[in-house]
């Protein structure tokens, strides 16, 4: 178990509570809980790595406790109550320097809590209604909220008494009628202080802080359903857009048009990234199957059922087909190797003479073969 659970490269979380781990280059999962009896109340809504070395897991679950998760010992060594299940499910989950943390409800109550504390240093209100919270990969005390009828607001956490950008209702349709706010996800783009967002109404917008507007500076469109989550490449200029009838599609920032579409899903996607270094994106959702794409070519590489309804995902930073360290690879093919050469050699010869060419053990050596005794 231990090393299996170290070639684990994706970690998802299922409605019925249950850490997944999987290994996508054998395409096998592991199962984590710290509970023998699972209930919809312990169901995973947020994950996100604890610490730089990715050695830990903050795990979210519906009834407002953030459990931490070692990848070293495969086992739950923390748990912590952080929300009231009355103000909703988690919608967002950071880690703060300093073993602090950032959690976020459906009811809007965004707090930041100090290590071995039971009571909130920050709190905060940013309206009713959040679907996402997301934070900053450059400034850690940067934030973003959004929701239902709740616009785009950015926070600064040193500073968190008001808001340091509130988006403006967008501009009334052709008919004079009010657009309604909805917002779904969201993304800081890499080297901008700029913000992505995508919508219940099929939206695809960004706003610049900077800029003397606080409407969105492009909008685009895809599809005709909701949009539930969305992720950036490491190349720029795109986004990976995902909506609630399975369908995945890949936009250019630059002219807000469709450049390519990822087929296979079936259910609602509920769990996107993308790679922070590989041409890669994986999603997640309603159809219990994690799937990888490829970028380049749009070809799907792997796809693995988990029998359970997925809600979140959470890549490493490092390659997904790196199989934890050259130590623990070089062991794992020697093994093979080694069980590979006594199958073969315990095994009855078919045929006669000696004629028949040698075979090459895994090790590359001539193994001579074995008469066949005649009966």
């Amino acid at each position: 178990m231990g090393d299996r659970r170290r070639l684990c490269t994706v970690w998802l979380g299922s409605e019925t509570g249950i850490l997944k781990g999987v290994d996508v280059s054998r395409k096998q999962a592991l199962n984590f809980c710290n509970s023998s009896h699972l209930s919809r109340e312990q169901e995973v809504r947020s994950l996100c790595w604890g610490d730089p070395a990715e050695s830990e897991l903050l795990v979210g679950s519906a009834d407002g406790t953030v459990k931490t998760f070692s990848v070293e010992k495969g086992d739950f060594t923390d748990s912590r109550r952080c929300g009231n299940p009355a103000e909703g499910c988690f919608t967002g989950l950071a880690p703060l320097s300093g073993s602090a943390l950032v959690t976020c409800g459906e009811s809007g109550m965004l707090r930041v809590w100090r290590e071995d504390s039971s009571q909130p240093a920050i709190e905060l209100n940013a309206g009713k209604n959040v679907c996402r919270m997301r934070q900053s990969p450059v400034n850690q005390h940067s934030v973003a909220t959004g929701g239902k009828e709740n616009g785009l607001k950015i926070w600064d956490l040193e500073r968190p008494e008001k808001p340091v950008f509130t988006a403006k209702n967008l501009r009334d349709d052709w008919l004079d009628l009010r657009q309604q706010h909805w917002v779904r996800d969201m993304a800081f783009i890499p080297n901008t202080d700029k913000v992505i967002t995508c919508t219940g109404f099929h939206q695809i917008h960004i706003f610049d802080p900077l800029s003397p507007q606080r409407r969105p500076i492009m909008e685009a469109k895809y599809g005709e359903y909701p949009l539930t989550t969305l992720s950036l490449p490491a190349s720029g200029n795109m986004v990976v857009v995902g909506n609630t009838h399975g369908q995945i599609a890949m936009l250019d920032l630059r002219k807000g048009l469709v450049c390519g579409c990822l087929k296979g899903l079936v259910g609602g996607v509920r769990g996107l990234q993308c790679h922070s270094s590989q041409p890669v994106v994986a999603s997640c959702g309603l159809d219990r199957f994690l799937r990888i794409h490829s970028l380049e070519d749009r070809k799907l590489l792997h796809k693995v059922y988990l029998k359970s309804r997925l809600n979140c995902l959470l890549l490493p930073s490092r390659d997904l087909e790196d199989r934890g360290g050259a130590t623990e690879g070089e062991g794992l093919s020697q093994e093979l190797k080694v069980e590979e050469d006594e199958v073969w050699d315990t095994m009855e010869q078919v045929g006669e003479g000696d004629d028949k060419p040698k075979r090459k053990s895994t090790e590359g050596k001539e193994v001579p073969q074995k008469k066949s005794k005649k009966r």
